[in-house]
């Protein structure tokens, strides 16, 4: 085996065994930190209601059940539609409306955050498992071109001259 081939099969078989497990550590970290919160899909969610909030599938579930409850809670009105309706009610002077369409501003606010950290959640574990998944391929080309290394070169056919040369 030539030299290079061996360095790269050695640093492909450590950078995968590196990459799967930072990819691992960090689904373990976004584990731990998702389940310390202690959320629990609410019951009318379409998908996993009941579930404890601890991996990508249930944090995805309760991100769209949060929409739901904002936009419920709005009358299905969204950040910037609820901005243009205070402006309108603050120029026509009325500020009770304001300040109602404020609050509700305010909840699809805090749902619009609240489901974007659970996205980002979502986004890590699909990192983690695409970097885990290169991971395990650098292991196996490192472990192909250790082998490749080892097979022995076919022998070579030469010619046999003309016997009245």
């Amino acid at each position: 085996m030539s030299v290079p081939t061996r360095i790269t099969a050695i640093l492909c078989i450590i950078f995968g065994l590196v990459a799967f497990g930072g990819g691992a550590a960090t689904w373990g970290i976004v584990t731990s930190q998702l389940s310390a919160e202690n959320i629990t899909v609410p019951k009318d969610s379409p998908l996993l209601p009941g579930a404890k909030v601890q991996d990508p599938i249930s944090a995805y579930a309760q991100a769209e059940i949060i929409n739901k409850h904002a936009m419920a809670a709005t009358e299905g009105k969204t950040y910037a539609e609820l901005g243009a309706l205070i402006t309108a009610a603050k120029a026509a002077g009325d500020t009770a409306q304001a300040d109602a369409l404020q609050a509700k501003r305010t909840t699809v606010m805090n749902g619009s955050f609240l489901r974007a950290s659970l996205f980002t959640s979502v986004l890590a574990y699909g990192v983690s498992l695409l970097v885990m998944g290169l991971g395990v391929m650098f292991v196996l080309l490192g472990l192909t071109l250790n082998g490749l290394g080892n097979v022995a070169a076919p022998a070579t056919v030469r010619a046999k001259a003309p016997a009245n040369a």
